[in-house]
């Protein structure tokens, strides 16, 4: 188990067999010598970070023309509701994006979804709306894409949930029309 130092940030590999012992483990840190306490066990909702990157998650943004998977037919917009992003931190805070189609690219320019970012890639990550969840796949971003400060490659999202890429942090909703 990887963890970080609480007061200097530093990394620490924990042997798996003796920590998975205990739901909570206390190390002390070689760097800066303050104690840390880490949770061991992981609760059911918490995101996971799945590496290597699974062959659904692959896409290959560096270049303008986008290799995603075809579309999954059974991909709708919800019939009683609007999917709106909402910018809550960062650069475009308050903007709002009403999702038009079921699948969009987030990025910066030249995406369904553009934020003006620096820290965000051209073609940062695709949206997928499935009836009352969103499936979130990062697009191998330089900055990476986060869920409660956690970089993941994918994830689901559903009603209020939010994520972070670059310094933006946008929040998800399912409006009644």
């Amino acid at each position: 188990m990887e963890a970080a130092c609480s007061h200097c940030g530093a990394q620490h590999s924990l042997k798996d067999a003796e920590v998975n012992k205990h739901p909570k483990v206390k190390f002390r840190c070689s760097k800066c010598g303050e104690s840390t306490v880490v949770e061991t066990k992981r609760r059911v909702d918490q995101t996971m970070v799945i590496s290597p990157l699974p062959s659904f998650a692959r896409a290959n943004a560096s270049s303008s023309n986008l290799r995603l998977a075809p579309e999954d037919p059974d991909l709708k917009l919800p019939v009683r509701s609007s999917v709106v992003l909402t910018v809550t931190s960062g650069p475009g805070k308050g903007q709002t994006f009403t999702l038009a189609k079921p699948r969009v690219i987030l990025g910066r320019q030249g995406s369904d979804v553009a934020l003006n970012d620096p820290e965000i890639s051209r073609h940062h990550c695709v949206l997928e709306v499935r009836e009352n969840y969103i499936n979130l796949k990062d697009m191998d971003s330089t900055n990476g894409t986060f869920m409660d400060e956690e970089r993941v490659r994918a994830a689901m999202l559903q009603n209020g949930s939010e994520f972070r890429v670059g310094t933006s942090v946008i929040r998800v909703n399912f409006l009644p029309k």
